[in-house]
């Protein structure tokens, strides 16, 4: 895997030790940490309550449950990106229920290519995320400023008695002029007038 400038916080969900170690062995500090460890669906619970991870890893079954409610919670309440790893006699009825919930699942016994492999995915695929959340950001924040200079707007033509067309070329000028953004100018509006 190749060094990233960010870090990722990991959960490793498994009862056997030998499972985390590895897991620490393969995902190199730079890159990834904390590395947190719960060996029971239950401390990993109380894992998620006090923290966000950037990825689960659920090594199943677990000591006290198979994982698959609280694989589904973690990938649509808590945004991490979960890779499942569940015994190939019963992968695909796991598969069928997770998939939708957008949890990777990948068959047991599988071999460190296979985990290597997966691990690169789930990185591909949070940096695709990423992206789309910062997208999503920007899209909400226009929105929201439009909603604003269009209040500012009503509120110049009801308070002022301006016609829109003039509301309109009022706020872009005073914007301009004061240098300010009309997201900012229409704020001013709304508390002088609201």
């Amino acid at each position: 895997m190749s060094l990233e400038e960010k870090t990722y916080s990991v959960l490793v969900v498994s009862s056997a030790d030998n499972f985390y170690n590895a897991m620490t062995a393969m995902l190199p500090k730079t890159s990834f940490q904390p590395i947190i460890k719960a060996a029971t669906v239950s401390a990993a619970q109380n894992a998620v309550a006090e923290r966000n991870f950037d990825f689960v890893i659920i090594n199943s079954p677990v000591r006290d449950d198979l994982g698959t409610r609280f694989a589904i919670d973690c990938s649509t309440s808590h945004n991490a990106l979960v890779l499942f790893l569940i015994s190939n006699e019963i992968h695909g009825d796991v598969y069928a229920k997770v998939s939708e919930h957008g949890v990777f699942t990948l068959p047991k016994p599988m071999n460190k290519q296979s985990m290597d492999n997966a691990l690169r995915w789930l990185l591909t695929a949070k940096h695709r995320l990423s992206g789309a959340e910062k997208q999503t950001t920007k899209i909400e924040d226009k929105m929201e400023e439009i909603r604003l200079v269009n209040k500012a707007k009503w509120l110049l033509i009801s308070n002022e008695g301006l016609l829109e067309p003039e509301a309109h070329r009022y706020l872009e000028k005073e914007a301009m002029n004061r240098c300010i953004s009309k997201k900012q100018l229409a704020e001013e509006i709304i508390e002088k007038y609201g």
